[in-house]
C-alpha cells in the first residue's frame, strides 16, 4: 500500500492507542468506587496495541510509535526512508488523541489537565512512585528495547502465525504492570507527546527523557534481535 494510506494508518493506531490507554487512566483509574486502578490502565494500554495490531498491521505494520519504527530500522525490518513520515504522523495522532480526551474530561466539573497530570510521563516529583530520572531512563530503555525484541520476534516469518498481534498487546500490558509505578510508562514518545502538550507544564519540560530512552532502548532491541537471531543468506558457494 502506498505510503500516504499507511500514514494514515499509523495515525488513527496511535490515536487509538494515546485515547484508549491515557484514557483509561484520566477518566477512569481513580473513579470513585469503581476505579479500574493500575491494572485496568495496563490492560487498556496492552487491549488498544492489540486490537490495533489486528486493524492496521496488514497495512502498515501497527508501529505505533515512534520508538518502534526506529528499532525495526535498527533490525533490517523497516526502511529509513520512511521514519520521517511514519514519525510525524504518529505524534499528529497521539495531538489529536490528547486533545479530544481533554474535551471529554473538561466535560466533569473542576477538572484540570494541569493538576492531574493528564496521563503524563515523569520522574522525580512527577514520578508516581517518586522514581529518580536515572531509574526512570534506566526503566524506559529496558522496557522498550524488550519491547521492540518481542516485536520481532513474534512478526519474523519463522514465528507461528496469527498470534503476534496477543503477544505484543500482553507484552504492553506487562510492560506497565512494571513501570506505571516509575514513569507511569511511556516506552512510546508519541503516546508521551500528546498528553504533555495539553498538561503543558512539567511534562513538557520532562518530554525530552520520553524521546531519548525509548529510542535509546528500541535502537538497542532491534540491533540485537538482527545480531543474534536474524536471518542471515547463506555464504557464497566456491
Amino acid at each position: 500500500m502506498d505510503l500516504g494510506k499507511r500514514c494514515v494508518a499509523e495515525a488513527f493506531g496511535t490515536f487509538w492507542l494515546t485515547f484508549g490507554g491515557c484514557g483509561a487512566a484520566v477518566l477512569a483509574a481513580a473513579f470513585p468506587g469503581l476505579g479500574i486502578g493500575f491494572a485496568g490502565v495496563a490492560l487498556a494500554f496492552g487491549l488498544t496495541q492489540l486490537t490495533m495490531c489486528y486493524m492496521i498491521g496488514h497495512i502498515s505494520g501497527s508501529h505505533i510509535n515512534p520508538c518502534v519504527t526506529l528499532g525495526l530500522v535498527a533490525g533490517g525490518r523497516f526502511p529509513a526512508r520512511e521514519v520521517v513520515p511514519y514519525i510525524v504522523s504518529q505524534v499528529i495522532g497521539a495531538i489529536i488523541a490528547g486533545w479530544v480526551l481533554y474535551a471529554i474530561a473538561s466535560g466533569q466539573q473542576g477538572f484540570d489537565a494541569a493538576a492531574s497530570g493528564f496521563a503524563s510521563n515523569g520522574y522525580g516529583a512527577h514520578s508516581p512512585g517518586g522514581y529518580s530520572m536515572g531509574a526512570a531512563f534506566l526503566c524506559e530503555v529496558v522496557m522498550s528495547g524488550f519491547f521492540v525484541l518481542i516485536i520481532m520476534g513474534s512478526t519474523d516469518k519463522r514465528a507461528a502465525a496469527g498470534f503476534f498481534g496477543l503477544t505484543i498487546g500482553l507484552a504492553l500490558t506487562l510492560i506497565h504492570l512494571v513501570s506505571i509505578p516509575v514513569t507511569n510508562t511511556s516506552v512510546n514518545p508519541a503516546r508521551s507527546t500528546g498528553p504533555a502538550i495539553v498538561q503543558g507544564g512539567w511534562a513538557l519540560d520532562q518530554l525530552w527523557l520520553f524521546w531519548v530512552a525509548p529510542i535509546v532502548g528500541g535502537v538497542i532491541g532491534g540491533l540485537l534481535y538482527r545480531y543474534l537471531w536474524g536471518e542471515r543468506r547463506p555464504a557464497p558457494s566456491t
